[in-house]
């Protein structure tokens, strides 16, 4: 979101400065107003000069900013070793076991990158050396990461990345899961009729970017069914949608009655911890395994891995999937309130701890409030409550707070936005 400088304190002034002049002009900041959090608990950020922020949007720290448990993991683990994979240890091995059991058998090999980009890149790469094939099939609004070749299957990322040529996009599932599958059948035959087969189907099991999309349960099979027939495979793409942030389900996939090819995860894994990685089924790796060796240098290292296994404790021991489920279902109700009283509120949708909220200029055409969706982000941050928008007309409010989010908090951000949708 772009930043204006007109009403923006001197400090802050200051220090994005400083950002441009060291970090140079391709970064970019949300909110007109930056923030500057300088310490971070649970679901809260505390901003240099004290104030508290309701953290509705980062996902990332999926178990909470900070989590005890989570840090003290972390140390433990630096002040004893931190090596890469081509030494024996323990701590890949007892990971690897302890993710690959949240996901159905057929998913027996971990592989283990730092980031989601990497993983998907990953992904994309064992794709191609099991089906000889090139094509790529993405939704028309997708992002998968900053990796050259999967930046060119993120159209999200707009004109600052020409998509690959054996990339085809397809629209979000907004029309059910036949019109989706319909999409995917006219990928598969333009690649077809371009000299081309398909070599997978990539989706964010949510469809986060382009404008989260969740139900009804079920809905991807056939997708899934139709670029299988035509000699690709399905990549689930979970960086955003894992460890139970549906509520309903560990894996956003596992909602649909699937068993994806490949499952790539990103940084969640490790609450913030550069920690990333895929689970695939063994035919499908085999071919990039006999083709070349995989190396990452810290990729699986140990600290990473005493990160994974910590996160895991929390959200076995918080109970935190079933909290998703019960927190998330409240604020979808509280939220579906309000369209009772402002016209802007459109559809809500979501599931879990991940949640869409459309702004409409007109409920009967869905046509996007789009500068109304950015005066709200802003106002919203104003406020000390953080979320950001998605989708292609950016008019969807995104809420995928830390999975630690309570009904308490799930208060605090609907009181605050019907407030801010009043004043509007």
């Amino acid at each position: 979101m772009p930043t204006s400088t007109s009403a923006i304190p001197p400090a802050t002034r200051s220090l994005m400065d400083r950002r441009a002049r060291v970090l140079g002009p391709a970064y970019r900041l949300f909110y007109e107003t930056p923030l500057h959090p300088v310490r971070g608990e649970g679901v809260w950020l505390h901003d240099a000069d004290g104030r508290r922020y309701l953290d509705a949007y980062n996902n990332v720290a999926s178990v909470g900013h900070c989590h005890p448990h989570v840090v003290e993991a972390i140390a433990r683990q630096a002040g004893v070793l931190n090596t890469h994979t081509r030494y024996l240890h323990e701590g890949v091995l007892d990971y690897a076991e302890r993710l690959l059991a949240t996901m159905p058998a057929e998913l027996a090999h971990a592989m283990f990158t730092c980031t989601g980009s990497e993983a998907n890149d990953l992904a994309m790469r064992i794709a191609r050396s099991h089906t000889k094939a090139c094509g790529l099939i993405v939704t028309r609004f997708a992002y998968h990461g900053v990796t050259a070749s999967i930046a060119e299957a993120s159209p999200s990322l707009g004109k600052f990345v020409q998509l690959g040529d054996a990339v085809r996009t397809v629209p979000a599932p907004d029309g059910g899961g036949a019109a989706f599958a319909d999409g995917v059948r006219a990928a598969i035959a333009d690649l077809q009729a371009h000299g081309m087969r398909p070599a997978a189907l990539m989706v964010d099991t949510v469809f986060s970017s382009d404008g989260i999309f969740t139900d009804p349960p079920g809905f991807l099979a056939e997708a899934v069914e139709a670029v299988r027939a035509a000699g690709g495979i399905f990549i689930a793409d979970e960086v955003q949608p894992g460890l139970g942030r549906t509520g309903d389900a560990f894996w956003g996939f596992q909602r649909h009655g699937v068993v994806p090819d490949i499952v790539t995860m990103g940084k969640p894994l490790g609450a913030g911890h550069p920690l990333a990685g895929l689970a695939v089924q063994p035919e499908v790796l085999a071919a990039f395994a006999r083709e070349c060796r995989y190396f990452n240098t810290f990729g699986g290292n140990p600290v990473s891995m005493a990160a994974g296994m910590a996160v895991l404790d929390v959200i076995e021991r918080e109970g935190l999937m079933a909290n998703a489920q019960r927190v998330g279902k409240y604020l979808r109700a509280r939220l579906t309130a309000l369209a009772a009283r402002h016209a802007l509120v459109g559809e809500v949708r979501g599931a879990g701890l991940f949640v869409g909220v459309d702004l409409v200029s007109d409920r009967a055409t869905r046509a996007p409030a789009t500068a109304e969706t950015a005066r709200i982000v802003n106002a919203l941050r104003d406020r000390q409550v953080l979320l950001s928008s998605t989708g292609e007309d950016a008019n969807t409010l995104k809420i995928r707070p830390p999975l630690v989010f309570s009904e308490a908090h799930a208060d605090l951000l609907v009181d605050t936005l019907d407030s801010v949708l009043t004043t509007l």
